[in-house]
């Protein structure tokens, strides 16, 4: 008898190659020295480089000059679907991404959500390949890390010693993820994704899985498969 085809099995084949991808980033060094006998190869890497540099900064500013983002996300209802069809996670508030601006920008952004879950940011995303930071991080360069498909962990002192170990164990193990403390919000533990967010009620809450099933690397990423490393690194 033909076995169906598993899209669970096919999330973690595609989980398993972005880890792989992610590997073989940190082990390219940032200098490549070069002798002068290809120097002509350089110039027209080069030259190929820019032009898909150009492609990415145009897709990465589609939405310049488009509305401001939401200052507040709809909460899902029960049973309705999420993104890629996944069933709706109870509680969680989506965003119209249409209206969330994705330019790159230099000047303070002024998010009206906590933590924030896109719109205009730095230039330079957050490392997000499984990093869990013991300090607040800068907004606009983790905005840049969901823009890039992470799943964002925040919590506050209100969260417990126990809970917090059990999320960054299971950020540490995740590509496409990052965690850090997080003052101001409403919630003691907050999972955020581009467009999205859930208040949970700890590490064992359920959502926290079914989050990170359906978000990290998910439809809702406007740059799927872009780095989450070599970024800025907040430790």
């Amino acid at each position: 008898m033909a076995v169906q085809n598993d899209p669970n099995a096919a999330r973690r084949a595609r989980m398993e190659e972005l880890r792989r991808t992610e590997q073989a980033r940190r082990r390219r060094g940032r200098i490549v020295a070069v002798s002068s006998v290809t120097a002509a190869v350089i110039a027209v890497a080069g030259l190929v480089g820019f032009g898909v540099y150009e492609f990415s900064a145009s897709d990465d500013t589609a939405a310049k000059g488009g509305a401001a983002q939401a200052s507040t996300g709809t909460e899902a209802q029960a049973g309705a679907p999420a993104p890629g069809g996944a069933p709706a996670i109870a509680g969680e508030k989506d965003w119209d991404v249409t209206k969330l601006t994705r330019n790159h920008v230099t000047t303070k952004v002024s998010y009206p959500m906590k933590p924030p879950v896109g719109g205009d940011h730095d230039p330079v995303w957050l490392n997000c390949g499984g990093d869990v930071y013991q300090q607040p991080v800068p907004d606009m360069n983790a905005v840049h890390s969901l823009e890039h498909g992470a799943v964002w962990v925040t919590y506050t002192d209100k969260a417990s010693a126990a809970d917090v170990r059990k999320l960054a164990a299971k950020v540490s193990s995740t590509p496409y993820s990052l965690m850090s403390p997080y003052r101001g919000q409403a919630g003691a533990i907050m999972l955020s994704a581009w467009g999205r967010q859930v208040t949970v009620d700890g590490a064992d809450d359920p959502r926290v899985n079914q989050f990170f099933t359906a978000y990290v690397q998910g439809p809702q990423t406007p740059e799927p498969g872009a780095p989450c490393t070599g970024g800025v690194d907040a430790r």
